[in-house]
């Protein structure tokens, strides 16, 4: 049992945590044996995701003094697992959607993405999220988009006025 200092270091060190996280996963494990547990914190940690298990309580005052993230402490019951993520929101989504196909286990519960909290039923949706890169790679492509069109264009027409210009020059040969 962990002494009340020892609760306090680990209370503080998950609001430093979580003040710096862009979303938070919550699974429940139980019916996980330990080695499908470690199966999929392995699977996690693949992807540099963490997945770990706290005490609820601790995480609940953990979520209360950081401010951040406190409108999914609803779910913080039972044999709860946690992913703090930072950067892309989508990655533990995806790794839980392959390992419960899969396993058929954990069961995903909740996760907040920007205030957003997502249930049970919008994991799918969730998956199919892409990342921030993904969607800035896609706003520049559409930005370059019409840059590309337009210098083929004037290259379509270079050639076009050129070889104008050759006929014409043959002709008067």
């Amino acid at each position: 049992m962990a002494t009340l200092a020892e609760k306090k270091e680990i209370v503080k060190g998950l609001v430093d945590e979580l003040k710096e996280a862009d979303a938070l996963y919550l699974t429940n494990f139980s019916g996980m044996s330990v080695a499908e547990l470690n199966e999929l914190r392995r699977e996690f940690r693949s992807k540099g995701l963490p997945y770990k298990v706290y005490n609820n309580t601790l995480f609940r005052r953990a979520l209360k003094e950081s401010g951040k993230f406190e409108n999914i402490a609803d779910h913080t019951v039972n044999e709860t697992a946690y992913s703090i993520i930072q950067g892309d929101a989508s990655m533990p989504a995806k790794v839980l959607k392959k390992f419960i196909k899969d396993k058929k286990k954990p069961e995903f519960k909740a996760a907040i993405i920007e205030e957003q909290v997502y249930t049970a039923d919008q994991l799918d949706n969730l998956a199919a999220m892409k990342s921030k890169e993904e969607v800035i790679g896609d706003i520049a492509g559409l930005l370059l988009s019409p840059i590309s069109n337009i210098i083929g264009g004037l290259q379509a027409q270079g050639s076009n006025i050129a070889s104008a210009v050759k006929t014409i020059t043959e002709k008067e040969n």
